[in-house]
């Protein structure tokens, strides 16, 4: 019988369709079996008593993205995807982020320079586009599709990416033309402005003012208009990091009408409520994010809608921005304004647990569901599956061995990244991860990197392979 490099023995093999027991044998960086009682490898990992899954697709996280306010990524690739292996991620998918008179091309072959022999894990690219001209429309951006660049994002905020609605629906009309996914930040920038304005002019700017200055009826609006963008130009699009009922209901409704909405949530989702913007201090600017994150009861409505299918995929929006630093939350000092302040928190490395720990553990999701949504939608999102997202033969052999049962208090001085703080210190969750491969390499194990920098490879991706939403 063959000899594979590797073998995965005893472990619990799930999958987003399937739970069962098998060995798993590796060999030429992909799975070449599974099964019971598989021949030795020349290399054994023993499973017994964990869970073997697919390596986890984070489809929206920020590594060393450059900025127009001042501000830096903490995370470069190498930072950034240590600490994503080290959480059960095995593939990531960054933002080469257009400016304003910059050519697409020229963020791209930058974003390309800043990844060159530092990742330890596999990525891809996502796109940002806040310059939609002509030759962008017609030439450029079809071009960079057709090589693997096949996911754009769309702000309709932030006063340096923001896009107007005729530009939104020409770029939804390429992605159309050219089998691309669209990604949606909604929320509704006029209004935004108006409620800062009206916040600061009343000396209100401490960092618990941020979730004023963007109640849910701003992502809801926006939501809702970019669903009709989408409705008028025939196109799937992804409304990413959900955060609350209000932008629920409006993708619930969409979806029960037959449209091809998709829809993200994220870690700070599930666990934060806008109390924690409001800690003493400037303590709060660790928890700003956009949209922020809601109360208690949102949190409930989130967990439904990963129960029930109405969310696809849960990334981390991983913005590493470092907390006692004037490129980071404190941009103008300690008493920074709220619109000032950094928007995103470090989450790349506690995704996994997180949502296992909250979702698994505590009978909210299945394991299937788990897996679905932290890998193998993503990569069906963003064309990497069945390559990345499956335990299947012929798949990449990116796999993560997890313990279900191995309990860990999160601390940011244990964790990976370069950011000085986790917006989770001090949580306990039951579950992660302790052997981590990519493409049969152990790039985790025993608690040690045991990967090279430059070992990860760029992905070109394909046409988006999601089925239909369905309604619950």
């Amino acid at each position: 019988m063959t000899r594979f490099e590797t073998i995965i023995r005893g472990g619990t093999v799930v999958t987003a369709s399937d739970t069962f027991k098998a060995d798993v044998g590796i060999s030429e960086g992909k799975i070449q079996a599974i099964g019971r009682n598989l021949p030795d490898g020349e290399q054994v990992i023993d499973a017994k008593g964990r869970l073997v899954l697919p390596g986890g697709v984070d489809g929206h996280c920020h590594l060393d993205q450059p900025t127009g306010d001042g501000s830096q990524c903490a995370d470069d690739f190498y930072t950034g995807t240590v600490a994503a292996a080290f959480g059960g991620t095995t593939t990531v998918i960054p933002f080469a982020c257009q400016f304003r008179g910059m050519p697409m091309q020229a963020a791209v072959d930058d974003y390309h320079r800043r990844a060159q022999g530092k990742a330890v894990i596999d990525y891809a690219f996502h796109l940002i586009v806040s310059d939609p001209t002509e030759a962008l429309l017609k030439v450029d951006l079809p071009r960079l599709i057709g090589e693997g660049y096949t996911s754009f994002k769309i702000y309709m905020t932030y006063d340096d990416m923001k896009l107007n609605d005729k530009q939104v629906v020409q770029l939804l009309s390429v992605a159309r033309q050219h089998g691309a996914m669209a990604m949606i930040h909604a929320e509704n920038s006029d209004l935004i402005a108006w409620l800062t304005d009206t916040l600061l002019e009343q000396g209100k700017t401490e960092p618990r003012y941020h979730a004023a200055a963007r109640p849910m009826l701003v992502e809801r609006e926006a939501t809702h208009r970019a669903i009709t963008f989408a409705e008028l130009a025939d196109v799937p699009i992804l409304i990413v990091h959900v955060s609350g009922r209000e932008a629920v209901e409006q993708i619930h409704w969409a979806q029960g009408r037959g449209m091809r909405i998709y829809a993200e949530t994220c870690p700070q989702y599930i666990t934060l409520t806008e109390e924690d913007l409001a800690k003493p201090g400037f303590e709060g600017a660790k928890c700003i994010c956009s949209p922020p994150p809601r109360n208690k009861a949102n949190q409930s409505v989130i967990w439904d809608g990963l129960d029930s299918g109405l969310f696809h995929i849960f990334s981390s929006d991983h913005a590493p921005f470092r907390y006692q630093s004037e490129t980071g939350k404190m941009l103008k000092g300690e008493s920074t304004p709220f619109n000032w302040i950094p928007n995103g928190v470090p989450g790349i490395e506690t995704r996994l647990p997180i949502l296992f720990s909250e979702g698994v553990k505590k009978g909210r999701i299945s394991l299937n569901k788990f897996v679905e949504l932290v890998s193998t939608n993503p990569a069906k999102m963003y064309g990497l599956h069945p390559r990345k997202g499956a335990i299947a033969v012929g798949s990449d052999a990116d796999v993560v061995v997890f313990d279900p049962d191995l309990r860990r208090v999160i601390r940011s001085d244990k964790l990976h990244h370069n950011v000085d703080y986790t917006p989770y210190e001090g949580m306990v969750v039951d579950g992660w991860p302790v052997t981590v491969l990519s493409r049969g390499q152990v790039v985790i194990g025993d608690g040690k990197l045991m990967a090279a920098a430059g070992q990860g490879q760029f992905l070109p991706c394909g046409r988006p392979e999601m089925a239909r939403p369905k309604v619950a």
